[in-house]
C-alpha cells in the first residue's frame, strides 16, 4: 500500500467565518501588497510632465482658491490664524481620507478582472490603497510642515503643541474610517452600482459638514452639534490645535472617534467577507 502523502503549501477554503481576519495570510502576501503600492504610485504618474510635483500642486492651488473664496469673500472666521496655513491642514488631511474613500469604495469593480483569474486575500486590495495613499499624503504633510515652521520661526503667528504627537493616531482613526466605510461601499455597489454615483456626490457635501475649510466657532451655536457629531471632527480639530496652537479641540471627541471607527471597521470587514465569496456573479 501506497502511504504517501502529497503535502500542500497552500490551502484555499470557502467556509472561512465572517468575522475572521487571517493576518498570517496577509502578511504572506505581504510582497503583492508592496507591489500595489509600487504600481499605484509608478503608473499614476509616469506620463505626466510633473510626476510627483503634482502631490505639491494641488493642496496649494487649492488653499489658494479657498483663501479667496472662504476667506476673502465669504470672509469665514479662521481664529485669528494664517489663512494659507488653516485651509492647508485641513486639506491635506481631508484629501488622504476622501482618496482613499473613494478609490476603497470601488475596490471590486476596478479589480474584477484580476479577482476573476488568481487567489490572494481580497483585503489585500482595500488596504494596498490605504497604504499608497499614505505616500501622497506624506508627501503633502511636508509641505504643511514647512508652512508651519514658516509661521512659527519667522512670522510668528503660531505656536505648536505636544498635540503633534497625536498625528500616526490621527493618520490610523482616518485610515480605518475611510477603510470601513470603503469597503462597506464597495460591498454594496456589486449589486447597486448608482452607489458609487451617491458617494462621489456625497463626498462632498461631507467635507462642508466637517470642519475642513472653517472652525466650529464659525457654526451658529444650534447647528453646532451637527458638526461635533461628526466623527471627522475631533481628528480635524486636534490636527489644527497641535499644529496651529488654536481652535475648540476637546479630547474626549477622539474617544467618540476610535469607537466609532472600531465598529466600522468591524461591520466593513464583515460585509466584505460575505461579498467576496460571490460578487463575480454580480459584477
Amino acid at each position: 500500500m501506497n502511504t504517501n502523502k502529497q503535502l500542500w503549501t497552500e490551502e484555499i477554503k470557502a467556509d472561512s467565518s465572517l468575522f475572521s481576519v487571517n493576518f498570517k495570510e496577509l502578511w504572506h502576501y505581504r510582497d503583492l501588497l508592496l507591489m500595489l503600492l509600487k504600481r499605484d504610485f509608478i503608473t499614476f504618474y509616469k506620463q505626466t510632465i510633473l510626476g510627483p510635483i503634482w502631490f505639491f500642486v494641488q493642496p496649494i492651488l487649492t488653499s489658494l482658491i479657498y483663501v479667496v473664496l472662504f476667506g476673502q469673500v465669504a470672509r469665514l472666521s479662521t481664529d485669528g490664524l494664517p489663512q494659507i496655513a488653516f485651509y492647508l491642514a485641513g486639506i491635506t488631511i481631508w484629501n488622504y481620507f476622501s482618496d482613499s474613500l473613494v478609490k476603497t469604495s470601488s475596490v471590486f469593480q476596478s479589480n474584477a478582472s484580476i479577482f476573476g483569474k488568481v487567489y490572494f486575500p481580497r483585503l489585500i486590495m482595500p488596504l494596498s490603497i490605504v497604504f499608497s495613499g499614505l505616500l501622497k499624503f506624506g508627501v503633502q504633510f511636508l509641505l504643511f510642515i514647512a508652512v508651519v515652521l514658516y509661521y512659527t520661526f519667522i512670522d510668528k503667528t503660531i505656536q505648536p503643541n505636544l498635540w503633534v504627537l497625536m498625528t500616526p493616531f490621527l493618520v490610523l482613526l482616518m485610515a480605518g474610517f475611510a477603510l470601513g466605510l470603503g469597503m462597506i461601499f464597495s460591498s454594496m455597489t456589486t449589486k447597486y452600482k448608482d452607489l458609487s454615483f451617491l458617494l462621489a456626490f456625497g463626498i462632498q457635501l461631507y467635507m462642508y459638514a466637517t470642519p475642513v475649510v472653517y472652525p466650529i466657532s464659525a457654526m451658529p451655536e444650534q447647528y453646532r452639534w451637527i458638526v461635533n457629531a461628526n466623527p471627522l471632527t475631533g481628528i480635524f480639530e486636534c490636527f489644527r490645535y497641535g499644529y496651529l496652537g488654536s481652535g475648540h479641540f476637546e479630547p474626549s471627541s477622539l474617544i467618540f472617534t476610535s469607537l466609532f471607527v472600531i465598529i466600522l471597521l468591524f461591520v466593513g470587514v464583515i460585509t466584505f467577507n460575505k461579498v467576496e465569496k460571490g460578487f463575480m456573479d454580480s459584477i
